[in-house]
């Protein structure tokens, strides 16, 4: 992991509940380096958000140590990082351009320079019609573009990705695919992207990491070195596409058989 942008060294993570300890991560260690598309899968409750969630400084490790350029993380930075979440969070009296802007409002940018940069990013993203509408007018891709537009304001180098297409459905998922790795090619940000789906993971990725079934390890991790952009039925993806499932599929059986 040396010379890595993102070091999570060893992290471990526990919650209390009703029920007792859920121990959500052991001993994950990964480093990500600047301006890859690094996806994170595995089995549901693997502890992948909450792994995102200690990058971006939103949760802390019980142990172990999380490092973003060097820098301890110790909380929340949005001139390094910036988040985004399956649900949009849009606010509903703001108008698209308005809700790209609030980060840099938050930020003290004065109004003529976010107006700006929020403008000039409505744009490529095919949502420069559709700067003066409500969330309510909106659909649920427009929305999500809105989000990623809000966070790409903030011109950090790392984007954070919470299922950000999950609600989505199918063919828009692929649609917001394409835009999304059309984003990172040209803007070549460092990305770290949480899915359920194997066909965003083959299709996006420069790096797949792979987890357990809680606790959640890093299980493996493999490099995508193929050009963009790929054939989804190509002989290379669809085998990668089985690997990765073979890997996902033996762990959620192992989930269940131990909770029976």
């Amino acid at each position: 992991m040396a010379g890595a942008l993102i070091v999570v060294d060893r992290v471990s993570k526990r919650y209390t509940t009703r029920s007792g300890v859920v121990e959500a991560l052991r001993d994950v260690s990964l480093g990500v380096s600047e301006g890859e598309f690094c996806t994170i899968i595995g089995p549901s409750g693997c502890g992948k958000s909450t792994l995102l969630a200690m990058i971006g400084g939103l949760a802390t490790p019980d142990d172990g140590h999380i490092s973003v350029d060097g820098a301890a993380v110790d909380g929340p930075d949005p001139t390094r990082v910036a988040t985004v979440f399956q649900d949009p969070g849009l606010f509903p009296w703001r108008t698209a351009l308005e809700n790209v802007e609030f980060g840099l409002e938050l930020q003290g940018t004065p109004r003529a320079e976010r107006r700006r940069i929020a403008s000039d990013l409505l744009g490529p993203l095919g949502l420069r019609p559709f700067a003066a509408k409500y969330p309510r007018e909106l659909s649920g891709g427009m929305r999500q573009r809105v989000a990623i537009a809000r966070a790409l304001a903030l011109d950090t180098k790392i984007v954070l990705m919470d299922e950000p297409f999950g609600a989505l459905d199918e063919q828009t998922r692929v649609l917001m695919g394409e835009w999304l790795l059309e984003i990172w090619r040209r803007t070549r940000k460092t990305v770290i992207f949480v899915t359920h789906s194997l066909q965003e993971a083959v299709s996006l990725s420069t790096r797949v990491a792979v987890m357990t079934a809680r606790p959640g390890r890093v299980k493996l991790v493999l490099d995508l070195p193929m050009d963009y952009p790929r054939a989804i039925e190509s002989p290379e993806i669809v085998a990668l596409r089985a690997k990765l499932w073979g890997e996902i599929r033996e762990e959620s059986l192992r989930a269940i058989a131990e909770s029976t």
